[in-house]
């Protein structure tokens, strides 16, 4: 018998690999945590390194520039350069830019090196997506694989909010950033072992064109969208960069129709089902951004709470996204497939949201902010894992780098954009308020209160347009169910 002709792309199965997706997604959370882990420190971190308040949006901002800007090109090097190399260098590279900005001595370093978190979670995130996405493929493993990685995912803005609170009341303000040496050190040295090595056959190629218009029109939309909540849509500045910025995403999507080694592969996004998904997860990180921001307002401003109540308060949000993500979009995603999953999930998460138009001045958490929290998490993890799932599913292994960093992106655009409408919506209602209300309707806490209402109508509603992306979803079922014997995915060579 003639032997079997050799995969030169195969390589040897991830051992364990479920204990390898448990350092996996510790990387995930270190990556998504700190979106928002610095909004409680802020204000000691203002104290200590004496920098104005029309500053402070810059240690955010730099983050998502960086992170945003540059996710496309980090999945393609993912994809150009091996799985593994790509995560211990961004892991590594990660936790350099933390511990820099945990000994920061002045606004500019603490900024850069936020920059520079950003810039090396563009090449971890997608990394760390495909890792997942290629080593399970068993339609039920896959569900569960991917129900761990959604409550991760997805919680971890809640997560790092309620982190910031404890290091910042107990500690310093520093050490959310030294927490990621916590999480990185040991992860790094798991998936060192437990990693395969992936090997190259061929000279990875970029392309330039590509990766200039694509970075360069991300930066202007992301760069617009901040200035915006702080300048205003007057702006010259922001116009412009927004502007500006839709025109060299549109070069860029003519740069890759004609490119033979294209950054995105077009037919990547125009498939169906995953176009579907990740719309669904861009409106989700839109509508979610309410979420975090404005109930951090409404618990320390009208109700008193402190940093480290605020960072407790929302920890049920972590708790019901693993519910929704495990307990059950886990075992009911192989079953009835993502579109349902999506759906109902949605309009779960658009009824929480709509609990918080019972917020008032003097309101409960218990009666309120609570109930309003497990019901959004429980929707959104649904949502999230059925999305995920769905859109790095039956991609071709070349591919499977820049698909995870779509995805990755997906949230990343959606949270920005997020940002700016919702605080001009937010913004917008409490001077209306103000100006119209007379008594108690023009007293500034009642204005505010107005505000969340508002705000979290707009954020419900969004949330109901991701059940509409839902359904462009083609999938009903997972059509992806090896056999035993092929459910240790071989990673491939890239």
């Amino acid at each position: 018998m003639p032997p079997k002709p050799t995969d030169h792309r195969a390589q040897p199965a991830i051992p364990r690999k479920w204990l390898a997706l448990a350092f996996v997604v510790t990387a995930q959370l270190m990556v998504v945590l700190d979106a928002t882990i610095v909004n409680v420190a802020m204000p000691a971190a203002q104290v200590d390194l004496h920098f104005a308040d029309h500053d402070r949006q810059w240690i955010i901002t730099a983050y998502a520039l960086a992170f945003g800007s540059l996710l496309l090109l980090g999945g393609r090097l993912v994809d150009l350069f091996g799985q593994k190399h790509a995560f211990i260098v961004g892991l590594a590279g990660f936790a350099l830019a933390s511990a820099l900005g945990g000994f920061a001595s002045s606004f500019g370093l603490l900024v850069t090196a936020r920059a520079g978190q950003g810039a090396f979670g563009a090449l971890l995130a997608p990394a760390t997506l495909s890792l997942i996405s290629t080593a399970f493929t068993d339609s039920r493993e896959r569900a569960k694989a991917f129900g761990v990685f959604g409550a991760v995912a997805a919680s971890g803005g809640a997560i790092g909010l309620f982190m910031g609170g404890v290091l910042t009341e107990y500690l310093s303000w520093r050490w959310c950033l030294f927490v990621n040496l916590v999480f990185a050190l040991p992860v790094l040295a798991g998936t060192a072992v437990l990693l395969p090595r992936t090997a190259r056959s061929a000279r990875p190629r970029i392309d330039v064109p590509g990766v200039i218009t694509v970075t360069s029109g991300l930066v202007a939309i992301v760069y617009g969208f901040a200035r915006a909540e702080s300048r205003g849509w007057n702006d010259t500045i922001t116009v412009g960069s927004l502007f500006a910025g839709v025109a060299l995403v549109a070069l860029f999507v003519f740069v890759e129709r004609r490119s033979q080694h294209p950054l995105l592969p077009l037919h990547v996004i125009l498939d169906r089902d995953r176009g579907g998904s990740m719309l669904a997860l861009g409106l989700l990180s839109f509508g979610l951004f309410g979420l975090f921001l404005f109930l951090t307002y409404y618990l320390q401003t009208t109700l008193g709470f402190s940093a480290l109540a605020t960072g407790l308060a929302f920890v049920p949000f972590p708790l019901s996204i693993i519910v929704g993500a495990n307990l059950i979009s886990g075992p009911l995603l192989p079953r009835y497939g993502p579109r349902v999953l999506i759906v109902i999930g949605a309009v779960v998460a658009a009824a929480g949201m709509l609990i918080l138009q019972a917020l008032a001045v003097d309101g409960s958490y218990l009666a309120v902010v609570m109930p309003a929290l497990v019901v959004t998490g429980v929707g959104v993890g649904l949502v999230f894992t059925a999305s995920v799932s769905t859109g790095t599913l039956g991609v071709d292994p070349s591919d499977a780098g820049v698909v995870s960093a779509m995805v990755n992106m997906a949230q990343q655009v959606g949270g920005s954009i997020g940002t700016a409408l919702l605080s001009s919506v937010y913004g917008s209602a409490v001077q209306q308020r103000l100006r119209d209300g007379s008594g108690a309707s023009g007293d500034p806490d009642a204005a505010a209160v107005h505000g969340y209402h508002v705000t979290f109508a707009v954020s419900a509603t969004c949330l109901l347009v991701v059940a509409l992306a839902g359904l462009i979803v083609r999938r009903v079922r997972d059509r992806v169910t090896p056999t035993a014997e092929h459910s240790e995915v071989l990673v491939t060579a890239h």
